[in-house]
């Protein structure tokens, strides 16, 4: 237990404190000031009343009376002593009830009780502390990652080199320890050489220097760094990244990839082991006005629906659920069934006018380079000048002016276009213009970014058919790398889930397991020692080393892991 010295010399050695402490000074030596010239004046107004008291009785009275504690056994009569009595006890409230305590509490308490909140926040992790994640700055990304990675039970650290906002983190229950990210030495106190990974999650400049201090501490620990522009990727990587996580670039791909072009098709998102995981935009084909079940695709092909996108909501693929004309199938199969799928549908929704893409910054340009890479034609609507003159070549027109603009919407096209893809990086400007296309056009795609998780329903509300944030993509590719698999995007959300079978459930059929009915998750294959099987069966018994493909939320996968592998 800490001692009354030790507390003030703690307090002594605050350089906020010892700014505040003249401060504080000069408010106590006014307050004895003017105590002590009540003291005089109370004598002078006891003499005209007739009254004899000590100077000890006079400070008794001033004290009583400023502290409103009452006027004891003195009292004066007159109107003169009444009069001073009200201006010593106003004095009391204003000096002693009031100012007094905020200059307390805001010049010595409120120092000291940060300097116990920074004081409480470690400087390294325990001796024996591995397998664990180091992430090297707090972002949109953390609290995402954090609730991931204590679902799967998996240990993080937080660096924050600025020790009261490490304190308030620590207060908020995150890991954290107080270290600079350039310093070696932080890097030796978090155990960075036992690290599962480290993520340098700042600008590219300050990745690099992560990049070079991490290697001088841990050179085989893997290394994640996100990249915001394409030309540091280089750089990165001979500073030592392991993986170079160019989020911006890879958000603009992921949303070109999800827009309807020149015919019907698939849209590739993924691959699990030998099978491939693609979306069916039923939007003009057979489909579309069909049952799961009447789709007869798997008996045809081998080939299953996972799940149903409707109104920015994946369905589990039950049988009877109807596809609409809106409505995108997650489906999964093997490589070559899917290739002829895909050839299939080639001959449906054809629309040879380009798409639309509003927004030509960093994800709008990416996606009109993953565009034009597939011989799509793109017209961009773009008010920037600079940024238009630096995609002259790549799109078919380039329109400059406000997206807000009925005739500059006209003329890039929005009347024939099969998809509009809007990349602007504010929440609710996406929010206006989908309503705007979705009025202009009923029939066109709209896939669309966001950045605040908070607005996933207005934009879907708006007329939205897809959206992807930054973060999720981001949290889905850290993932990804931890867990050694390969990066699948099904949506905001939504996510892919690999789970090795609870023992809670070995020996039971996939019907008796409850997982959908408890957690509202669909498992969409099990992965035996010898192969992958995606034409589950509700009788099919599972056994102990079986692993799990699941879709659902997170919400969803948390139920999962309290409902199945947290029990005893």
């Amino acid at each position: 237990m800490k001692t009354l010295g030790t507390h003030i010399a703690n307090l002594m050695h605050n350089d906020e404190i010892k700014r505040n402490l003249p401060t504080l000074m000069k408010f106590v030596v006014l307050i004895i000031l003017v105590v002590a010239l009540f003291t005089v004046l109370f004598h002078f107004v006891a003499i005209y009343e007739g009254q004899d008291h000590s100077w000890l009785s006079g400070l008794y009275w001033v004290l009583v009376v400023m502290s409103t504690l009452g006027f004891g056994d003195i009292t004066f009569h007159s109107d003169l002593g009444r009069v001073f009595s009200v201006i010593v006890l106003l004095s009391g409230v204003i000096l002693l009830l009031t100012v007094l305590p905020f200059a307390f509490i805001r010049f010595l308490y409120a120092p000291w009780l940060e300097e116990q909140m920074r004081m409480r926040v470690p400087r390294k992790v325990p001796d024996d502390m591995e397998g664990h994640v180091i992430i090297t700055a707090r972002d949109s990304m953390t609290a995402g990652l954090v609730a991931r990675l204590k679902r799967d039970q998996i240990k993080y650290i937080i660096l924050e080199p600025d020790a009261t906002a490490a304190g308030h983190a620590h207060t908020d229950g995150l890991k954290v320890v107080v270290g600079d990210y350039d310093s070696a030495e932080t890097y030796r106190n978090v155990k960075a050489d036992k690290a599962r990974l480290v993520l340098a999650n700042h600008n590219d400049v300050i990745n690099t220097n992560i990049a070079l201090t991490v290697r001088e501490v841990a050179p085989d620990v893997p290394l994640a760094a996100i990249s915001t522009d394409d030309n540091a990727i280089d750089i990165l990587e001979l500073s030592g990244a392991s993986h170079v996580l160019p989020l911006k670039r890879w958000l603009g791909e992921q949303l070109a990839n999800r827009v309807n072009t020149q015919r019907a098709g698939l849209h590739k998102l993924g691959q699990y082991q030998s099978l491939e995981i693609a979306e069916l935009p039923a939007h003009n084909t057979p489909y579309a006005g069909k049952t799961v079940r009447g789709t007869k695709l798997r008996e045809k092909t081998g080939i299953n629906i996972i799940g149903v996108w409707e109104q920015g909501r994946l369905e589990p693929a039950r049988p009877e659920l109807e596809i609409t004309n809106s409505s995108v199938c997650v489906v999964m199969g093997p490589k070559e069934e899917l290739k002829k799928l895909d050839k299939t549908l080639a001959r449906y929704d054809k629309n040879p006018n380009p798409v639309l893409i509003i927004g030509g910054g960093s994800v709008g340009a990416a996606a009109a380079q993953a565009l034009a890479a597939k011989d799509v034609p793109v017209n961009l609507l773009e008010e920037n000048q600079v940024r238009c003159s630096q995609l002259q070549g790549i799109c078919n027109r380039i329109i400059e002016g406000d997206a807000a603009d009925i005739q500059h919407l006209k003329e890039a096209g929005i009347d024939k276009a099969p998809s509009v893809l809007i990349t602007t990086n504010d929440d609710a400007v996406n929010v206006y213009l989908t309503a705007y296309c979705r009025r202009l056009n009923p029939e066109i795609r709209i896939v669309s970014r966001i950045t605040h998780e908070r607005n996933l329903d207005s934009i879907y509300r708006a007329g939205a058919d897809f959206v992807l944030s930054y973060s999720t993509l981001g949290l889905d590719a850290i993932m990804a790398i931890l867990n050694g698999k390969e990066l699948i995007v099904l949506g905001e959300g939504v996510d892919l889930f690999s789970r090795k079978l609870p023992k809670s459930l070995a020996g039971k059929t996939l019907a008796q397991s409850g997982i959908g009915a408890l957690t509202g998750m669909t498992v969409v294959a099990i992965k035996t020692k010898d192969e992958v099987i995606s034409h589950l069966n509700p009788s099919m018994v599972l056994e102990d080393g079986m692993e799990l493909l699941l879709i659902g939320s997170m919400e969803q996968i948390e139920v999962f892991v309290q409902s199945f592998e947290r029990t005893k």
